[in-house]
């Protein structure tokens, strides 16, 4: 008899069809979180399960998964994961590392010039029939790009692809990681270690690239945003709550900081509605990985891990050694 698995959200056919080969598939093909009870329900009686970043893995939702021997998540980040009370279960974890870096680098970029020109505002306007009013001295004057510091807090994989992308526009590149980068990797960057006040002080254009975790919770809040330049643009495609969202609304309407580019957000989807009543912020829905080709790149790298785990192999992205048993 083939293993039974969980997949707790819609994902494409391609990877149900590469799963079937192999197991015996729950599918919740709804593009809807389960609720708690219910993915603690079905996740009873399984071998395994696909999760996605809505689904909480905790004590409560593996307290009846006694069959349970791996939970793969379709992400690179795994906040979604209380991995403490998932390795007390024996049970292994992964997720999707590597094959996003660009794609999420490329949406950096996206923000960054968005913001930077402020594209969006300008669309709005010419949209509402505004263009003949247009004064050249005064609309639409954005920050250049070009030959501007870029800062980068969180020198991993896909901060470094947004490094090497800020070669186009000649543009400075510091970065702060806790440690700096090897030297070759720093020269393929052609970036600059620095310490976080030196970052926040001199980038005109700062991108957060931090993995969550409670060490980082609020690491630019209200003190960071003050040491930033007036004229700085701040670019979160990481995870909400990196940033104080509260704190950044008042940067932004009060014109502390020039503007924001940000793709996650603290409690989303149910973001701060103040932010939608701002121009100097341009929102996009935690789409940092989002083409077809990545997204289904992810799915199927969680589907291998899964296949791996079950079939007595170590995954290839275990987040918790110390409970591979094979």
């Amino acid at each position: 008899m083939k293993p039974k698995i969980l997949v707790s959200r819609e994902v494409f056919p391609e990877v149900i069809e590469h799963l079937a080969a192999y197991f015996e598939i729950d599918y919740h093909a709804e593009d809807a979180a389960l609720q708690p009870a219910e993915l603690a329900a079905r996740l009873a009686g399984k071998a395994g399960a696909i999760t996605m970043l809505s689904d909480r893995i905790d004590d409560d939702a593996l307290a009846g998964a006694h069959s349970l021997k791996a939970v793969c998540n379709v992400a690179v980040g795994y906040n979604n994961f209380d991995l403490a009370a998932i390795s007390r279960a024996g049970v292994m974890a992964t997720n999707t590392p590597g094959v996003l870096d660009d794609t999420t680098a490329d949406t950096v970029w996206a923000l960054l010039m968005a913001s930077g020109r402020r594209i969006v505002a300008a669309d709005r306007w010419l949209r509402a029939g505004y263009w003949q009013r247009w004064k050249f001295n005064d609309d639409w004057l954005g920050q250049d790009v070009h030959h501007a510091t870029l800062g980068i807090l969180g020198m991993g994989r896909i901060g470094q692809a947004v490094a090497r992308r800020a070669a186009g526009f000649a543009m400075k590149v510091i970065y702060h990681n806790r440690q700096p980068l090897p030297a070759e990797q720093e020269r393929a960057c052609n970036a600059t270690w620095v310490d976080k006040d030196a970052l926040l002080r001199d980038a005109d254009f700062l991108v957060l690239m931090l993995p969550y975790s409670p060490a980082v919770h609020h690491i630019v809040g209200a003190a960071e945003l003050a040491q930033m330049k007036p004229s700085a643009h701040l670019i979160n495609v990481a995870r909400g709550g990196i940033v104080d969202d509260g704190a950044l609304i008042d940067a932004l309407r009060e014109k502390r900081i020039a503007g924001a580019g940000l793709d996650v957000f603290e409690n989303e989807p149910a973001l701060d509605a103040r932010f939608c009543e701002l121009d100097n912020v341009v929102l996009t829905p935690h789409i940092g990985s989002s083409s077809r080709a990545t997204r289904l790149a992810m799915a199927m790298c969680a589907a291998d891990n899964l296949i791996a785990a079950l079939h007595g192999r170590r995954p290839p992205n275990l987040l918790n050694p110390e409970v591979f048993g094979g």
